[in-house]
């Protein structure tokens, strides 16, 4: 029988050991052990698909892995340490000297510093494209342009990209379409569906959705999940068992934590629309965002994030962030508790003026990541803290 993707996220598991166990099992071993001599050498030569060693495979991040292909309707994947070594992985296993990676401006910042500052160490070049101007970005595709990588909804401003439109594009340039879905997560859009080759996340945000554990994925083709897999195998940013673990139950709930979290974002984004303290709110959702029927064609719900512009810019934004009571200030995002953050002076602070005007990233822009607690304490917390500024 065929199941849901959200059944198989609950469903999908590793085998169980003799105790037959309800929960999942945690395989906390390095390595693995043979019968023989010759299975040891069918395993090495990958004959089998038998595992080695935990920085290869392991039976409880598989298992996490499993989900995810299954949550995103991808055919293979493969489980990193961090967001962030999934984001690079995906650029390593296939961009080479002499290549050219076309991205959208609005990223997170670490992705930017690997694109500025890395990639062109390797001999690799880039090239920025506005996030609300797509119909300029056929014009920056080069003959030795390999890749385009892009994130919707862009951190932090929360732009939407229109992921069939870009897919169109790589499929006429032959281009590898790679999507950071991190804010959406794959319960709420499936970048697949709409021509990606490769999906990376941060399981670090949503996924994990306590603020526990580090973790990333790279999902997408058989064979170029492959390319992955071998370029991790070998520099070595495994996903621990533990965390695997940690994962893969946390992913038994996304569906329903994501509900809850957009419910909330959409509620409170709704009633500060009109506050006199702000220049504007923008949810994926709410009809005043210039991309809202986009987000509304490929997003089950706007997801658990807004932001808004403070009048009073960068002294205002301080302010703020120092009267909240409720609410964490954190370099975290996608908790069950509700997080502010202030992104030109944190997650952004190392792009420069000119790059953050560029992705609009003013000095009053403040990213709220609404968490699971009850809407109004919430909305209250903000509303006070709005009222010192």
């Amino acid at each position: 029988m065929e199941y849901h993707p959200l059944t198989k996220a609950i469903r999908i598991q590793t085998e169980r050991t003799n105790e037959m166990e309800h929960s999942t099992p945690m395989f906390l071993t390095s390595s693995f052990q043979f019968e023989n001599a010759e299975d040891m050498r069918a395993a090495f030569a990958d004959e089998t698909d038998d595992n080695i060693y935990s920085r290869f495979s392991n039976p409880t991040v598989q298992e996490f892995t499993d989900k995810m292909v299954a949550l995103e309707g991808a055919e293979a994947g493969y489980a990193t340490a961090s967001g962030m070594s999934a984001v690079f992985a995906s650029f390593m296993a296939f961009l080479k000297a002499g290549d050219h990676l076309l991205a959208c401006n609005s990223i997170f910042g670490s992705t930017h510093t690997i694109i500025t500052k890395y990639l062109p160490k390797y001999g690799i070049e880039y090239t920025y494209v506005s996030a609300d101007k797509p119909e300029e970005w056929e014009a920056a595709i080069r003959p030795n342009t390999k890749m385009l990588y892009i994130e919707t909804p862009t951190n932090p401003g929360l732009d939407i990209i229109d992921l069939e439109a870009a897919g169109q594009l790589c499929k006429k340039h032959n281009l590898i379409y790679n999507v950071d879905n991190c804010f959406a997560t794959p319960v709420n859009q499936r970048p697949i569906e709409f021509g990606a080759d490769l999906v990376v996340h941060s399981a670090t945000k949503w996924i994990d959705g306590q603020g526990r554990v580090l973790g990333g994925v790279v999902v997408g083709k058989k064979e170029l999940i492959k390319e992955v897999y071998l370029f991790c195998r070998s520099s070595g940013p495994a996903l621990s068992p533990f965390n695997a673990w940690v994962l893969s139950k946390s992913l038994e709930t996304l569906d329903v934590r994501m509900e809850r979290h957009a419910a909330n974002a959409l509620s409170i984004a709704t009633k500060l629309q009109d506050h006199p303290k702000l220049s504007w709110v923008k949810y994926p959702f709410l009809p005043s965002h210039p991309k809202s029927e986009i987000a509304k064609k490929q997003m089950q719900n706007g997801g658990g994030l807004f932001c808004f512009e403070l009048k009073g810019g960068l002294e205002s934004g301080r302010k703020f962030l120092d009267s909240l009571q409720l609410m964490s200030l954190t370099a975290n995002l996608g908790d069950t508790r509700s997080i502010a953050s202030h992104p030109a002076s944190t997650t952004h602070a190392k792009l420069t003026e000119e790059e953050r005007q560029a992705v609009s990233i003013t000095p009053g822009l403040i990213r709220i990541s609404v968490g699971l607690e009850y809407a109004d304490d919430i909305l209250n917390d903000i509303l006070q803290a709005l009222e010192q500024c």
